[in-house]
């Protein structure tokens, strides 16, 4: 059941895993997640990213364990339990899936760059040109994706600095009493936050392309607790500076803490921060691309390219109808429901199933 192995040439080195994985965690969802915890757990919402990025190591271990078990992918893993017809088409959903996720991507921050920047922004040209750019990358190949990752991760780290002019108008006090909430209301939290931190999950689908597959484990954890690290401490600054009425209004909170960084070259330095997010999002646009067109490569026996365009057409179709706010948010809830249904449910089932399929084929043969 072994599959044809990825040339080396076209393979990236264990490292660069820690690059993808953060590059996906680390999404449109920053902007605003804040408020959406402190919900359900209050100020002690930052237990629950712990928590939750805690279980995203067990759920990394699963997907390297079927991945070594099966020696392959995700559409190996499938026909490895159920056979080549149904392990192909069980792959129709998530193709649905990465479509959707880039769809909601790229919504959600051109709807950013409307209420913030540009009410006047077209959609649909926006999105066009933004797709023809990923086209672009994603034709240079894997490695090209990877390299954009890389470069959309460690360019805008400057900006995690600038969350530092909000310390000094913080009240640390906030915080306390810890552990005021209810074990129920701190798992809900958890759940919430397991939909920003859904992203991870795409090694499952890359993981033929790595060198010495077994080395980069280490560096998907490390990629894990990198982002758990930077998504607590920033909920941990935001809770310090907005009262809890104060942040239940605030849709965009990381956006609001920047209104107050002065430098003597700028003015609003959101403008900046924003146009800056564009570069963040553009590897979670291209992945998701690359993922769905690969699948459908794989499913279909066509060539990529085809499957590039024919997601990018789908992507394109369907932006323009999205033009509420209500309709955006529905969207992001859905894929988000989806993201943690795959995340944290789907793939202890299918690591269960690889375990279980492995001890009845030993048991065959013996």
């Amino acid at each position: 059941m072994k599959e044809q192995p990825i040339p080396e040439r076209l393979q990236i080195s264990p490292f660069l895993v820690f690059y993808l994985v953060m590059s996906m965690q680390i999404g449109i969802g920053v902007l605003g997640y804040q408020r959406i915890i402190a919900m359900d757990a209050g100020y002690d919402a930052w237990i629950s990213i712990l928590f939750a990025g805690g279980c995203i190591h067990v759920i990394i271990w699963m997907i390297y364990k079927i991945g070594e078990t099966v020696g392959g992918d995700i559409v190996t893993a499938h026909k490895y339990v159920v056979g080549n017809f149904f392990g192909k088409a069980l792959c129709f959903i998530f193709i649905g899936y990465f479509i959707l996720y880039s769809l909601t991507v790229v919504r959600t921050f051109i709807e950013v760059i409307q209420v913030w920047m540009f009410p006047e922004l077209s959609t649909f040209w926006f999105s066009f040109g933004f797709m023809i750019l990923c086209v672009y990358i994603i034709f240079g190949g894997f490695r090209t994706v990877v390299g954009t990752a890389f470069f959309g991760l460690v360019l805008p780290a400057y900006l995690l600095l600038t969350f530092g002019w909000a310390i000094k108008f913080s009240n640390f006090y906030n915080l306390l009493p810890i552990w005021d909430h209810s074990i129920k209301e701190i798992l809900t939290a958890s759940y919430h936050m397991s939909l920003t931190f859904i992203g991870f999950e795409i090694i499952l689908f890359f993981y033929p392309f790595i060198k010495e597959p077994k080395k980069s484990q280490k560096w998907a954890h490390l990629g894990a607790l990198t982002t758990t690290l930077i998504y607590t401490i920033l909920a941990i600054i935001t809770f310090a500076y907005f009262a809890e009425d104060q942040l239940a209004k605030q849709i965009w909170a990381s956006l609001t803490m920047w209104k107050i960084v002065e430098m003597p070259f700028v003015e609003r330095f959101e403008y900046i921060g924003i146009a800056n997010w564009n570069l963040i999002i553009l590897p979670n646009v291209c992945i998701s691309i690359w993922i769905a067109s690969r699948l459908i490569k794989r499913v279909f026996n066509i060539r990529q390219k085809v499957g590039v365009f024919f997601v990018v057409a789908a992507v394109l179709s369907v932006i323009y109808f999205l033009d509420t706010r209500e309709k955006i948010n529905t969207l992001n809830d859905y894929v988000g429901k989806m993201g943690f249904a795959f995340t944290f449910i789907y793939i202890p089932l299918l690591f269960a199933a690889v375990m279980i399929a492995k001890k009845l084929k030993k048991g065959k043969k013996k």
